[in-house]
């Protein structure tokens, strides 16, 4: 069990749970206070990426988004409402970011709207893209490591700027599973992708 200084009225402790997820949450302290359950994640040890970014609106959180993927040294390309003189519409600039990722251009991606659903529906009709809705850490950490998850879609209405970081360090800590189970099931998709149940 790791522990690290809070907000100076709780301290958080993490661990990894039996399938490898990292959790975490606020410990009460002696003042009777304590910060919200909370999920967190070691910082990415990922190498710089090409990162993908679509939003249909040019909201605070979206902006957020961008500066925190170039704070973290990826390469970020914009589409949407991101991006002067692009199409806003949430099907199109999420397919074009997904697409990048299925045509190599680009590592990963993150699609945003105001839900986060037409966003992911968008992106997952880009073969090979297994785009995952996100709404705390704990979903994206087990969406990188059970679902190998290459997009990551955000609601822009529900991700504040303190859920964001949380997210996004479980998503880029996060690794695909080795456990042969869970390969079968990405297997699967990917042939699913092509019309296929089965071999």
């Amino acid at each position: 069990m790791l522990r690290s200084p809070g907000d100076g009225q709780a301290e958080r402790v993490a661990w990894r749970d039996s399938r490898g997820c990292v959790a975490g949450r606020w410990l009460l302290r002696a003042d009777g206070r304590c910060g919200p359950v909370a999920f967190a994640a070691p910082p990415s040890n990922l190498p710089d990426m090409r990162i993908a970014v679509s939003s249909d609106m040019d909201e605070p959180v979206a902006r957020s988004l961008v500066a925190a993927l170039r704070e973290r040294g990826h390469d970020v390309r914009p589409h949407g409402a991101l991006r002067p003189g692009d199409d806003p519409q949430w099907a199109v600039c999420s397919e074009a970011a997904a697409r990048e990722v299925a045509e190599g251009t680009a590592d990963q991606a993150v699609v945003c709207c105001w839900t986060g659903t037409g966003a992911s529906i968008a992106a997952n009709k880009v073969p090979g893209v297994r785009a995952a809705l996100c709404t705390d850490a704990y979903t994206a950490d087990g969406a990188r490591r059970w679902n190998d998850a290459n997009v990551l879609a955000l609601s822009l209405r529900l991700t504040s700027q303190p859920l964001l970081t949380e997210i996004l360090d479980a998503w880029f800590a996060g690794e695909p599973s080795a456990d042969a189970e869970d390969r079968q099931n990405v297997d699967r998709v990917r042939l699913l992708d092509h019309g296929k149940s089965r071999l």
